[in-house]
């Protein structure tokens, strides 16, 4: 079992940044990549970034030049910098593993609790 715990979610004006953490506890020696997905109301869930325990990384056309995704092996964390906040990025964010390959999710995947990300105008 691997538990994992987002934060760092909030309310920002356009423009602005933040930066989610994603911890992640158990049995994690064996995951390899971790990503951040997002959903938005009435939106399919979305996956922006994906990082390889090597640090190989990916990102979604929507949110490159604007967001960098890290890891830090050695505590287990994750983390999305958000900057240059736009309102289409306003949406629950989830911390997922494995992730095995961009933009797939299978049963038995984990999951975060989410953390609600708001970009006003």
């Amino acid at each position: 079992q691997v538990h994992l715990v987002e934060s760092g979610g909030g309310l920002v004006q356009a423009g602005g940044s933040l930066r989610l953490s994603c911890a992640a506890s158990g049995s994690t020696s064996g995951i390899d990549a971790i990503g951040w997905f997002r959903q938005a109301p009435e939106k399919q869930r979305e996956q922006v970034a994906l990082i390889t325990r090597s640090g190989e990384i990916t990102y979604a056309d929507s949110v490159k030049g604007r967001f960098t995704i890290s890891r830090d092996n050695a505590k287990n964390m994750v983390f999305l910098q958000m900057n240059s906040l736009k309102p289409e990025d306003t949406a629950v964010y989830y911390c997922h593993a494995p992730a095995a390959s961009w933009g797939t999710y299978f049963k038995g995947d984990f999951w975060g609790q989410g953390t609600q990300v708001t970009v006003s105008s």
